[in-house]
């Protein structure tokens, strides 16, 4: 097992780590380099893991149903640019589809009918 899938179970063992990455205080990136580099000495996890909660106490936690706070922080983080970007974009591509569609039924080719041999310039 690479050193990668040891650190997801490092951090399914102690969910206790997600706080301070909600929090901003540390980032994914930083945990693995420590983890990477002292491995799970508890000496390198000491501030980080001051109490240990475990998997069940965590799934109980974010069993609980969320509260009109929680929803209103969500709402708050969304960036409605981008949220503005992505229905236009989806806008753009059922137009197409939609143009698609209508092209392909609506119109009849003419039938190929050959000008005759004798006729030229439309004499």
């Amino acid at each position: 097992m690479d050193t990668k899938e040891k650190f997801k179970l490092f951090v399914k063992e102690h969910p206790g780590l997600l706080k301070y990455i909600k929090n901003g205080e540390m980032s994914w990136q930083k945990f693995y380099e420590i983890y990477d580099l002292y491995g799970e000495s508890e000496e390198a996890w000491k501030d980080y893991l001051t109490v240990v909660p475990t998997i069940a106490a965590a799934k109980a936690t974010t069993s609980t149903p969320n509260t009109f706070g929680d929803l209103m922080n969500f709402v708050k983080n969304i960036d409605l640019d981008s949220v503005q970007n992505g229905v236009s974009s989806l806008q753009r591509v059922l137009g197409v589809l939609q143009d698609f569609g209508t092209t392909s039924s609506s119109t009849k080719k003419e039938e190929y009918k050959p000008r005759p041999l004798y006729k030229h310039f439309e004499d």
